[in-house]
């Protein structure tokens, strides 16, 4: 934060945000300083609370993302289905979140963030649709609800719990039948729909349509009773209330003050998709078969290096910021996937044989372990924090429905990528992964330590003009 702009009330206004970091501390008095210290430390249950519940969807999202990995020898053997319908299979779940992202934006607008997890229950018969809609709306939600110096890692806890439901399918699919397997998804979903009872809408959202009152009201609830709130909830609304002169609409999401956004929200979606992420995590078994590698192990693998990789993002998002990890993550991602080529094309040659499975596992958990690190979360926290409200419904359906499109390309050819050449699908995945380092170094801002007004401010800087 700039000290030459910095005011007392501003202190007040971030109350998880540590005195020292904000410049403060060195003249004031001990017991002042003391009592701020409590204050600044203090993370009230609500926001916990309100965090766990909207992403207990999330693990939902993951564990049905996971399942067509381990299921996918049990499925085929015993339906009898071929590479092409279970490639359908695979891949249909994305048909379903598509149809979700399109809706999810509209939806999230008018009927409420918090709303929107009620979708879950019914989703559950659709999966891919609940996905869609999850998949936009807890980000969004836990963005607008927490402060700025909490808002990285508390919104990449949604990424963790999809890692987490990966990671456990997987694990546990290794050793369950494919229907048990299934239903226990259910479990989770019970969770978010008893929770959603406890928690409150979204401030911002409450602003957008002119409720005030209850907006700092819940602005107050989420920071903690002793917080002076007063100067967020001031920008809030003198934010919503300049954006409340424009129109929103798709059409009007093509203009060119929301260009850069637009270019860097929709650009990371099909940078982290058509990096193979879902193919990788889809079919991770038959790549390890295909490798030479045991199925179930090298999954095993994948679990132990997929948690501890996400849960350290979560922890480094809001110290080290957005870029830098983006920046790790993605020549991480090229990396092991040119090390999975290079294993194919020894395995092709037919030289090496004892080493190249152990290479094709090193590749996928380099890979694995680099895209849970950031390119699986960072992307969402970055759309949940670029679009202005004015537009961020149709933004926020157009960026997650690019995302599911890629995502069903990818996991559709995947297989038959495979059968092409191993060894030339993971070099294309390599190449896309570079190529990710170079926009992210050139296009994605930083984004740490801002609130949501100030970035969306600096990134359309027409949007609140009169």
């Amino acid at each position: 934060m700039d000290e030459t702009k910095s005011t007392e009330p501003s202190e007040f206004s971030s109350p998880l945000l540590p005195i020292g970091a904000q410049g403060y501390g060195g003249n004031h008095g001990n017991d002042y300083e003391e009592k701020r210290q409590k204050e600044t430390w203090s993370v009230p249950p609500i926001l916990i609370l309100t965090t766990l519940v909207a992403v207990s969807g999330s693990y939902v999202f993951g564990s049905a993302v996971g399942y067509s990995s381990p299921a996918q020898t049990g499925i085929m053997d015993d339906l009898n289905v071929g590479v092409a319908e279970y490639s359908l299979f695979g891949s249909i779940l994305t048909i379903g979140a598509m149809i979700g992202a399109i809706i999810s934006g509209r939806i999230a607008d008018y009927a409420g963030r918090r709303t929107v997890g009620w979708w879950l229950y019914v989703g559950r018969l659709f999966v891919g649709c609940g996905m869609g809609l999850l998949s936009y709306v807890v980000p969004i939600y836990i963005a607008e609800i927490t402060p700025k110096n909490l808002r990285g890692g508390f919104t990449t806890v949604h990424q963790l719990m999809i890692c987490c439901g990966v990671s456990l399918t997987y694990l546990v699919g290794a050793f369950l039948n494919w229907r048990i397997l299934a239903l226990l998804g259910i479990i989770p979903c019970i969770v978010q729909l008893l929770g959603l009872f406890f928690i409150p809408e979204s401030p911002r959202w409450l602003a957008k349509f002119g409720h005030w009152e209850r907006s700092e009201s819940v602005l107050q609830r989420l920071r903690g009773k002793n917080a002076d709130v007063s100067q967020e909830a001031t920008e809030i609304r003198d934010f919503t209330e300049a954006l409340q002169r424009e129109t929103e609409s798709i059409i009007g999401l093509f203009q060119l003050q929301y260009l850069k956004s637009l270019t860097v929200g929709v650009g990371l979606m099909i940078l982290q998709q058509f990096g193979g992420v879902n193919g990788i995590a889809f079919y991770a078994s038959s790549i390890f078969i295909s490798a030479g590698f045991s199925g179930s192990i090298g999954m095993i693998a994948m679990v132990a290096v997929q948690i501890p990789m996400t849960a350290l993002g979560v922890l480094l998002m809001d110290k080290s910021g957005r870029r830098p990890l983006l920046l790790i993550s993605a020549s991480g991602t090229c990396l092991g996937c040119f090390l999975a080529a290079l294993s194919f094309t020894l395995q092709d040659l037919h030289k090496w044989k004892e080493g190249s499975p152990i290479l094709a596992l090193a590749g996928v958990l380099v890979y694995t372990g680099s895209f849970s690190l950031g390119m699986g979360g960072i992307p969402w926290v970055i759309m949940s924090e670029i679009f202005p409200i004015n537009v961020k419904g149709s933004a926020g359906s157009l960026v997650t429905l690019v995302s599911w499109l890629c995502s069903w390309i990818v996991s559709y050819a995947f297989n038959f990528l495979m059968s092409w050449s191993s060894a030339g699908t993971f070099f294309i995945f390599s190449s896309i992964c570079g190529f990710t380092i170079l926009f992210v170094a050139k296009l994605v801002p930083e984004t740490k330590g801002r609130t949501l007004e100030e970035v969306q401010a600096s990134l359309n800087p027409y949007s609140t003009k009169t």
